[in-house]
């Protein structure tokens, strides 16, 4: 993937916070200086575009292509053929990183995929089109998928290599944790690729709170080599920002807790650049001309 940073936020469960931290990971990237990009695959209903404010404009927009496009057999002829193409699909979030916005059609691409016998190419599609098109244009591609294992979630997976796990304290949380593992070793070991558990995030965070502590001490036991160094906290700031499609980065005046919330995605975005290799070693490399 040359100098290119690809992680995707999954975990087989909703409503722990996937988008958000795209979102927000994806900001504090950009506010470092890197080109960053988006993709918003986690289904139809375009939460990660509408964080933005940009979902109704999307829907007006031309929809055609779209991100389902990119996983057609037809796309490369496409792109071929209308020089344009890679702008139509992209939009600025006015936040610093870009967009690819969800599409109507996602639910229908399940089936497109499922119809494709061979594996290795049915959870390619994804790959082929980050390879080709969008990594010379990027330094980071961050991917919010479904909230349950598919052939979007399998495509985002096998495409990013990288993973980011956002959780919440629940009674079931340790459950997911170990179906995650079981969902990564499955497809290590199915289509023999490298593919990491990067960050795991707990969002909501109140050290406060026994359920909260006692999950934290799980997950750094278990994980503690890929755990945030900072947990996110609980702030309506996040969830009134999410509303006004911005994030807390927007707020002219946050609150203590949303202060907080930002200065641990800073302190992750830039844990997680540096658990990517290519892309640290890249940043350190001296220009042309330089000693």
């Amino acid at each position: 993937m040359d100098s290119t940073m690809r992680a995707a936020a999954f975990l087989d469960k909703g409503g722990v916070g996937k988008t958000t931290t795209v979102a927000h990971v994806g900001v504090a990237l950009a506010d470092e200086g890197y080109r960053v990009c988006l993709l918003d695959l986690a289904g139809k209903q375009g939460d990660l575009t509408k964080h933005f404010g940009l979902w109704q404009q999307a829907k007006e927009s031309d929809d055609w292509p779209n991100i389902t496009t990119v996983f057609q057999d037809e796309w490369d002829t496409i792109a071929e053929q209308l020089p344009d193409a890679m702008d139509q699909l992209v939009m600025p979030t006015g936040e610093g990183p870009d967009l690819i916005p969800a599409h109507e059609g996602l639910d229908g691409l399940e089936s497109l995929l499922g119809s494709i016998d061979d594996p290795s190419e049915r959870y390619a599609r994804l790959d082929h089109f980050l390879t080709e098109y969008l990594d010379e244009r990027y330094d980071v591609l961050l991917l919010d998928l479904p909230g349950s294992t598919s052939n979007i979630a399998y495509n985002g997976l096998w495409a990013a290599r990288h993973v980011i796990t956002p959780v919440r304290a629940g009674p079931f949380e340790q459950e997911q944790m170990a179906q995650l593992e079981a969902d990564l070793d499955e497809i290590r070991a199915g289509q023999e690729i490298d593919i990491t558990l990067a960050l795991v995030l707990i969002n909501e965070y109140d050290e406060r709170q026994t359920i909260d502590r006692e999950l934290f001490e799980q997950l750094n036991d278990d994980y503690g080599e890929v755990l945030a160094p900072e947990q996110i906290p609980s702030s309506q700031d996040i969830t009134n920002a999410q509303q006004n499609g911005q994030t807390v980065f927007q707020l002219e005046q946050p609150s203590q807790t949303a202060q907080r919330a930002l200065a641990a995605y800073r302190e992750n975005a830039r844990t997680l650049i540096g658990r990517a290799p290519a892309l640290a070693e890249a940043e350190t490399e001296p220009e042309a001309g330089q000693p």
